[in-house]
């Protein structure tokens, strides 16, 4: 594993285009200065999406997929997969984000969602989930397990990490979920959560041929899924309660344990590729937002205790990735306190451990309530740094929590446009 990222306490994520329409300039002074952050958090490759943006030129942006950095031919050339290219990527906006954060001392990080993409799971179906009824109903998932999708995460992680960023901040690099796989979803059936987590499990050749090496028996775990979805499709009640992976037939069990060393090899390519162009991997799990994403409200076992839902298993990702972070989607402050050290204490010491806060609605309401949460986040045991989700995304009156909560973090800073050094938050 490589070394620890360099400090960086606290960042905000912001999308390119919140720099086109504001200003790098603007949105810098008020990232670094007033909120008191170090570090820039930068959109690379993001997905399709439609966005309230309520200090933007559009008040609702639509996104597309693709990547805000022009593919390098060297890195490009021969691979099946290419990124979708977003408008402007030539006038290399990261590069210059680049060169802005250098001149006020700050960190870049370059955020890149992998294998959430539309636009390549529409035109390439063979490369996606492939669920227990045989259906590549998921287009926006890329499965971990194809090949040409492992060369392609490799390619876009060195494609962002060659601009220069201190860091990439990996999202969606592991297996998606059934109830994130398209942007219009409709069901009429009453699934549960054991049903909906075995439809969104992939029985692709990949993944069942790398199962049937670890000895898994990949075709009594799909016909088990199938006998378990199926009832329900025709009428039957859902299974009550679960799933813990203890809960699912013995041979889905097995299945789903095997899923873990794809993502976790999956996880230790793309971080030696990076590393090789000179900047370091935060691995981004996902596991807070699918329990808390729509209210604040987890129920359950904690999220490092589900992470496995996703093929994630964060104590092996975090002996080969330098950085890991953790969505802490939660009003309760304990909640937060409780899942950041659940996820401390599984964590090698040499791996830094962000946590990842959204400063207003649904689950802030003040700017009291954001600094508890920060202080819950990065007290004893806690995570090393704070990241604020997301700039473009929240009204400025929420965006001027963020230096109060800095603030009870570190008594030493009083907020205010701070030149062109950044000192620590």
């Amino acid at each position: 594993m490589e070394s620890p990222l360099p400090t960086s306490t606290a960042s905000t994520y912001a999308f390119v285009e919140d720099l086109r329409a504001e200003g790098t300039t603007e949105v810098l002074d008020r990232v670094l200065g007033t909120y008191g952050c170090d570090t820039l958090t930068v959109a690379a490759a993001y997905h399709r999406a439609r966005d309230v943006t309520p200090h933007g030129p559009a008040r609702v942006t639509l996104r597309r997929d693709g990547t805000h950095v022009v593919p390098p031919a060297d890195l490009f050339d021969g691979l099946r997969l290419t990124p979708p290219v977003q408008p402007g990527a030539e006038e290399e906006p990261l590069r210059e984000a680049r060169r802005r954060t250098a001149e006020r001392g700050a960190a870049l990080h370059g955020w890149t969602v992998f294998l959430h993409n539309t636009t390549l799971g529409l035109a390439h179906p063979d490369v996606t989930q492939q669920n227990c009824f045989g259906d590549r109903a998921a287009p926006a998932d890329l499965c971990p397990a194809h090949p040409d999708v492992r060369a392609y995460a490799v390619a876009l992680a060195r494609s962002v990490a060659r601009l220069g960023v201190d860091a990439v901040v990996a999202e969606s690099l592991h297996y998606g979920t059934f109830g994130h796989g398209y942007h219009h979803e409709r069901s009429f059936v009453p699934l549960g959560p054991a049903e909906d987590f075995l439809l969104g499990l992939c029985f692709c050749p990949h993944c069942t041929g790398r199962a049937e090496s670890a000895g898994a028996d990949a075709g009594a775990a799909r016909a088990a899924a199938a006998r378990t979805v199926g009832r329900v499709l025709d009428g039957a009640d859902p299974r009550p309660g679960g799933p813990g992976i203890d809960d699912l037939p013995e041979p889905v069990a097995a299945y789903v344990r095997t899923r873990t060393d794809t993502v976790t090899s999956l996880a230790a390519t793309v971080a030696a590729a990076v590393a090789a162009e000179g900047s370091r991997l935060v691995f981004l799990d996902l596991t807070g937002a699918i329990k808390g994403y729509a209210d604040g409200l987890p129920t359950g076992p904690l999220a490092v205790d589900e992470a496995w839902r996703t093929g994630v298993d964060p104590a092996a990702i975090g002996a080969v990735v330098p950085g890991y972070a953790v969505l802490a989607y939660a009003r309760d402050p304990e909640r937060i306190a409780a899942d950041v050290a659940a996820h401390r204490a599984v964590l090698p010491g040499g791996c830094s451990l962000r946590a990842v806060l959204r400063p207003g609605f649904p689950d802030t309401e003040s700017a009291e309530h954001l600094a508890a949460k920060t202080a819950a986040a990065t007290g004893p045991g806690g995570a090393d740094a704070v990241d604020f989700y997301h700039y473009g995304l929240v009204p400025f009156p929420v965006l001027d929590r963020i230096p109060g909560a800095l603030k009870e973090r570190n008594p030493r800073f009083t907020g205010g446009i701070r030149g062109d050094r950044v000192r620590g938050c």
